[in-house]
């Protein structure tokens, strides 16, 4: 039987759905601009700075991006990076969080110095150190080893583990299965979601880093996306850092719509991950976080 609503509760369900629906509009705004922005041409941007669909649709902007070197470089440079440091991250997350379950000498140890990572650090300029004395600058490895293990991936992932019977794994070593076939055959493939979401985190955190690649990496040519982004964004250079060796044959368009068009770029590989891993997203976090 259906609960009569009260005046009140239909004024509050209609409240919520206004408010909802302007904060929607208001986080849509800006990429309805910055896409609308890298396909106009410069006479309408001219005549109509806050443009929200423009009447001439051009791709000038694009293809002078993508004829260019570093944009197209950067992309790849970042897109290695993400993809071999989310791995990493994933294989030694998985294996250290499991190993972590089991009866090991020092496992609290181990854990403590995990938690105390979460609260303290070296700092920058000892990191910095570091990866000097280990011949990582100017490397993509700088990049990539400071991320292998993280403390809440591992707490969380940990917890996970955790949560499986113990009674599923004593079964697996009564079959005559060791510690790494539990591993390979039994832990991973039930970590399936949790693992998808941390991945989701991994390349986004992997794709948007610029501050350790302005550190560390000194060669143009091993700049990441966010540095040229930076370059193209901030610091208002867009025709310097696109223009060397530029195959584009006509006249740059303005440095507004490459700017704008640089940014849907850069957006556009993760929008693209995200679908695949959207379905895993919620369940892996919920996953890791509740049980245990």
């Amino acid at each position: 039987m259906l609960k009569h609503r009260t005046l009140s509760e239909k004024t509050g369900d209609i409240a919520n759905v206004v408010v909802l629906v302007l904060l929607m509009l208001t986080m849509l705004f800006p990429f309805v601009y910055i896409f609308a922005v890298s396909f106009s041409t410069n006479d309408e941007l001219f005549r109509n700075p806050l443009l929200l669909w423009p009447k001439v649709w051009t791709v000038e902007s694009y293809q002078y991006i993508l004829e260019s070197v570093a944009f197209p470089r950067a992309m790849l440079v970042t897109a290695y990076v993400a993809i071999v440091a989310t791995f990493f991250n994933l294989l030694f997350t998985s294996m250290m969080g499991f190993a972590t379950t089991r009866p090991i000498i020092g496992k609290k140890v181990i854990m403590f110095l995990v938690l105390f990572t979460m609260l303290f650090s070296g700092g920058l300029i000892p990191t910095y150190l570091l990866m000097k004395s280990l011949g990582l600058l100017n490397s993509l490895w700088a990049l990539i080893i400071p991320g292998f293990v993280g403390a809440w991936t591992l707490i969380v992932y940990r917890t996970f583990v955790s949560s499986i019977p113990e009674e599923l794994i004593d079964a697996a070593f009564m079959d005559g299965a060791n510690e790494l076939n539990i591993y390979s055959r039994i832990i991973l493939p039930m970590s399936k979601p949790v693992l998808a979401a941390f991945a989701l985190f991994g390349m986004v955190s992997y794709w948007n880093t610029w501050f350790s690649a302005i550190i560390y990496i000194n060669d143009p040519a091993k700049w990441t996306i966010q540095v040229v982004l930076r370059q193209i964004v901030i610091v208002n250079d867009a025709l310097s850092a696109l223009s060397t060796d530029n195959a584009y044959d006509g006249p740059p368009p303005l440095p507004e719509t490459i700017q704008m068009a640089a940014i849907m770029l850069a957006t556009l590989p993760i929008l693209l991950v995200y679908p695949f891993l959207q379905k895993y997203f919620v369940k892996g976090v919920m996953i890791g976080s509740i049980k245990g």
